[in-house]
Parts: structure tokens; sequence; C-alpha cells
């Protein structure tokens, strides 16, 4: 079973997320916030498998600041920045630090919960693929 983390200071945008990836079968852990998530981050055995995080909360690095602990969990654990005010200096910034993507939640046109879902399955076959190299090189 898969271990997902949805970070958004918007209690509604928590609550979509988490019901669209339910409807994929995926099962969500939920926090409010960055001290929240760095929190169940460091608790988390095993790690988180796929963080989505909002960009700005406490701070305007709290996005950056989930990156990088969920980083230091698990090398293998995806990222996905979620933002309302996107920049490109900032969409750059995040995927020099690992990031697994970075999106935008008001796309016209775009119904973001489906994206979601895409990036969140796409994240999870990434990690699949990349923990199975590596036990297969580590046998080899």
């Amino acid at each position: 079973m898969c271990r997902i983390l949805i970070v958004d200071d918007e209690s509604e945008v928590r609550a979509a997320i988490q019901r669209r990836l339910m409807r994929d079968g995926l099962k969500a852990d939920i926090a409010s916030g960055e001290a929240e998530a760095l929190d169940r981050i460091k608790a988390a055995d095993p790690a988180y498998d796929v963080v989505l995080t909002d960009m700005v909360m406490e701070s305007q690095d709290s996005g950056m600041n989930i990156l990088q602990a969920a980083a230091s969990q698990d090398i293998f654990s995806e990222v996905i920045i979620l933002t309302a005010y996107g920049n490109v200096a900032n969409a750059v910034e995040c995927m020099k630090r690992g990031a697994f993507d970075y999106v935008e939640k008001n796309i016209p046109g775009v119904d973001v919960f489906d994206l979601m879902s895409i990036k969140v399955g796409q994240a999870l076959d990434r990690r699949r693929s990349s923990v199975s190299t590596v036990r297969r090189i580590s046998r080899g």
C-alpha cells in the first residue's frame, strides 16, 4: 500500500484532493500546514511515497522546507508542489531541488483534481521504478 501526504492550509483543497485520490483507490494522510507536515514526515515509517504540498503556507518557503524534509527522510519520496501563485523562478528552483512536479492550482480549463490524480500516478510509477532499480543493482 502506498503512502501519500497532502499538505495545504486550505481545508477545502485538502479534502478535495483526498476525495479524488480515494476514487482512485488511494488513501492519503493530510496536514494543515508546514509544522504538521514536518512532524508527519519525520514520524513516518515507512516514509511517504508521495507528498503533495502547497508552496506558500506559514511562510514563502513552506513548500521548499517540506520538499527538503521528504527527501531527507527518503531520497525516493516524490514531492509535487502546488501553488496558486506560480512563477517560473519558483518552478525552476523546486525542480532543481528534486521536486517531481510543480503545478498551478488555477489552470484555466483544467480540472486540477484530475491532474493531481494523474501526477500522483506518475510519481508512484517513478518511485517504484527507482526503488526497483536500486534493489536490482544492490543484488547484482
